[in-house]
C-alpha cells in the first residue's frame, strides 16, 4: 500500500489495532529525525514513512524494541537453608584430628595426604583424604570459616546434599588436576581446595542459570569475576599457599556449576537430596578406609 503527496512515495512500515503502539513508534521515528505519519482505516491503526526511510526506520524501531522488551529472569530456587550441609562439613573436617588424636597409632597425615607419587601409583583415594587434613589449627578454623560461608550458598542453590556432593567430586576434580601438573614426591593436603571448588560451582551454576541477566556483559558474568577476584586476593599468597591447587579447585567448580546448571535440583526432593549426602558420605569412608 502506498500514498503520493508532494512527490514523496510513502510506505506502511506498521499496522496495530492498538493506536498507543502506533503513537509510541511514531515518537521514535520522530525522536531519530525520520518522517512518519499515521493514520486510521476501519479496522486498524497505520504508521508510514518515506519509501527512501523504509529501511532504517524499521532498525531503529527493532533496537527500541529490543532494548524496551522486558526481561524474565528464571525462578531463582532455593533447596533448603544451607545450614545441614555446614554441619555437615565441620563435622567431618573436625573429626580427623579427633580421630586421629584417639588412635595415635596411625600416622593420618601420611596415610592421607596429597602424594603425586603415590596418586600416580593408583592411590586416588588419597585426592580425597587429603580435602579432609589440616597442617595446624589455624590452618582447620580458616578452611572451616570460609568453607562454610560459600558452603551456605552451595546448600541454598543446589541443596545440602547434592550441592555438597558437588564440593567433594570438585575438590577431588581439583586435586588431581594439581597433581596431575606436579612432579614426583610433591605432597598437598587442606580444605582450601574444596572451598574454591564452592566459590567456581555457585558461580557458575548462578550466571548459567541466567540469575543475573539481563544487565549487559559485566553483569551477566559478575559472579564468574567475583571468583576470579576472591582467587586473586585471598587463594595466591602465602609461603604456604598451593595457588595451582586453588586455581584447579576454582576451574573443577565452574565445569560442575555448568553441568548441574541444567538440572533442576528440586527434582530430587528430601529422598535424593540425602541419598546425594549419602554417597557423599559413603566416598569419604570408602577412601579413609583405604587409606588406613
Amino acid at each position: 500500500m502506498t500514498e503520493s503527496d508532494d512527490q514523496t512515495l510513502w510506505v506502511l512500515l506498521q499496522t496495530d489495532a492498538n493506536r498507543s503502539v502506533i503513537a509510541d513508534a511514531s515518537l521514535v521515528l520522530t525522536a531519530m529525525g525520520i518522517a512518519n505519519r499515521s493514520a486510521r482505516n476501519a479496522y486498524e491503526w497505520q504508521l508510514y514513512v518515506p519509501s527512501v526511510s523504509r529501511d532504517v526506520a524499521t532498525r531503529q524501531l527493532e533496537l527500541y524494541r529490543r532494548e524496551n522488551t522486558p526481561i524474565t529472569l528464571p525462578e531463582v530456587l532455593r533447596i533448603d537453608t544451607g545450614w545441614p550441609g555446614i554441619v555437615g562439613y565441620l563435622l567431618v573436617i573436625w573429626s580427623i584430628p579427633t580421630l586421629a588424636g584417639m588412635f595415635a597409632g596411625v600416622d593420618w597425615q601420611t596415610a592421607g595426604q596429597m602424594d603425586v607419587t603415590l596418586v600416580g601409583a593408583g592411590e586416588w583415594w588419597r585426592l580425597v583424604c587429603a580435602l579432609t587434613l589440616h597442617a595446624d589449627l589455624p590452618h582447620i578454623v580458616a578452611n572451616s570459616f570460609f568453607g562454610a560461608v560459600f558452603g551456605l550458598m552451595v546448600g541454598r542453590h543446589l541443596g545440602s546434599g547434592f550441592g555438597w556432593l558437588l564440593v567433594l567430586l570438585a575438590g577431588a576434580a581439583g586435586n588431581g588436576l594439581n597433581a596431575f601438573f606436579r612432579p614426583d614426591g610433591f605432597l598437598s593436603i587442606g580444605a582450601s581446595t574444596a572451598t574454591f571448588a564452592e566459590v567456581g560451582l555457585v558461580a557458575a551454576y548462578v550466571v548459567a542459570r541466567g540469575y543475573f541477566r539481563g544487565g549487559g556483559f559485566r553483569r551477566n558474568a559478575a559472579p564468574i569475576f567475583g571468583a576470579i577476584a576472591l582467587l586473586a586476593f585471598t587463594g595466591v599468597s602465602g609461603e604456604r599457599t598451593d595457588i595451582l591447587a586453588h586455581c584447579a579447585g576454582l576451574l573443577s567448580g565452574v565445569v560442575l556449576g555448568v553441568a548441574a546448571s541444567s538440572f533442576d535440583v528440586r527434582r530430587l526432593g528430601k529422598s535424593g537430596q540425602w541419598i546425594a549426602a549419602g554417597v557423599a558420605l559413603g566416598i569419604l569412608v570408602t577412601a579413609w578406609s583405604r587409606a588406613i
